[in-house]
């Protein structure tokens, strides 16, 4: 039987896109105080430097500033840091926007912004990193989903269309990777208490503090499972309930999910990314 690659310290780098704020700065908080060294990359370039002047080791930060949604500065941003720092073990695509989407007040920049940095920029950094890991018949990449990609709720059109995207191509890429010696996992968090996170007036069950979100995503990626999700009390709920026939499923959503009030109370014609909603995706 083949032995699965986990990525350690002694093998490389760790590579974390979306780093600048949420899950993605706080698992690479979490990993440097494992001893890994950690290549952090988002645009927001003054917040990389804050976290890479906040960390005491053992481990390291490295920052490189990148854009997800340009695929040649992704090709680009993967050379540099093969060539001028080490070779990437463990890839952790988390970059993520999420912007909330009303079926009565469509606007087509918010599905165009939103799959281009959760979907499309995810596919511009898996192409260059498995290039890479390829040459070298071995590594890991964690794809960073959500729960929201299981199944459909209100407000929640454009965000779950592209976690539901990843976690589809994650499966399908599985078989082929596996063969090639990079192992790929998928991560579908629950609600996680991000510092950005906007407040929808929606509740949050079984809301998770960003820490705990990396202290399970560490354990997950040193784990052999394929994915990495919690609070499985919430999580497996929202599992079971995609068995339920549609009829049921709209019912319950509804009853559960008070979202009228929350659309009645919101105003309309916000644009993405400069009335707040936009933010580092749970």
């Amino acid at each position: 039987m083949t032995t699965v690659f986990t990525a350690r310290p002694e093998h490389g780098l760790v590579w974390i896109t979306g780093a600048s704020s949420g899950i993605g700065r706080a698992v690479a908080l979490r990993l440097v105080e494992e001893g890994y060294s950690v290549v952090v990359t988002a645009r927001s370039h003054d917040k990389l430097v804050a976290l890479q002047h906040e960390v005491t080791g053992p481990g390291k930060i490295v920052v490189l500033d990148g854009d997800v949604t340009d695929p040649r500065d992704m090709d680009r941003l993967v050379a540099a840091i093969e060539y001028e720092h080490g070779q990437v073990a463990l890839a952790i695509l988390n970059a993520g926007v999420v912007i909330p989407v009303r079926g009565d007040d469509l606007h087509r920049e918010d599905f165009d912004k939103t799959l281009a940095v959760n979907l499309h920029g995810v596919v511009n950094c898996l192409i260059p990193v498995v290039e890479h890991m390829k040459a070298k018949g071995q590594g890991q990449i964690a794809i960073m989903s959500s729960a929201a990609g299981y199944g459909g709720v209100p407000m929640n059109a454009a965000y779950g269309a592209s976690k539901a995207a990843l976690i589809n191509m994650a499966e399908s890429l599985k078989f082929d990777l596996d063969r090639i010696g990079i192992r790929l996992q998928l991560i579908c968090p629950g609600f996680v208490d991000t510092e950005r996170a906007a407040k929808s007036g929606i509740s949050r069950p079984a809301l998770v503090s960003v820490e705990e979100a990396a202290e399970q995503i560490s354990l997950g990626l040193k784990s052999s499972r394929f994915e990495i999700t919690f609070p499985k009390r919430f999580t497996y709920v929202v599992k079971l309930l995609q068995l339920l026939p549609y009829s049921a499923y709209f019912a319950l959503l509804n009853w559960l999910v008070p979202w009228r009030d929350v659309v009645a109370a919101a105003p309309k014609n916000k644009q993405s990314g400069s009335d707040g909603q936009s933010r580092q995706a749970v």
